[in-house]
């Protein structure tokens, strides 16, 4: 006899169960889903959990010299120009000196 819908649903939990399985759920922004949907379109990968679960096993793979690399978060340098900071020492001065009149 044909198992059931819910039969089948109470199989696949056990078994998920039994392996341990765990499921991990992130919200991404545009550009990083795209950033996945072509890595997958690369390796030719339909399924999202198949191509993070390969990434991260390949990464886990190189070890801690040649991972934690790849897993720095970017950060932004800012340089501000000689003239743009002459403006801004500018406007901080006349900012004191009316704040020292209005005192």
């Amino acid at each position: 006899m044909a198992m059931t819908q819910q039969q089948r649903d109470e199989r696949m939990t056990e078994r998920r169960r039994k392996a341990g399985e765990e499921e991990l759920r992130f919200r991404v922004r545009a550009g990083t889903k795209q950033a996945l949907t072509e890595l997958m379109a690369w390796a030719e990968i339909e399924e999202m959990g198949e191509a993070l679960t390969l990434m991260i096993h390949h990464l886990h793979g190189l070890g801690p010299d040649r991972a934690l690399p790849l897993l720095a978060v970017p950060r932004h340098e800012i340089t501000v120009s000689p003239v743009v900071a002459r403006k801004l020492e500018l406007a901080y001065q006349r900012e004191a000196l009316r704040i020292g009149q209005d005192g």
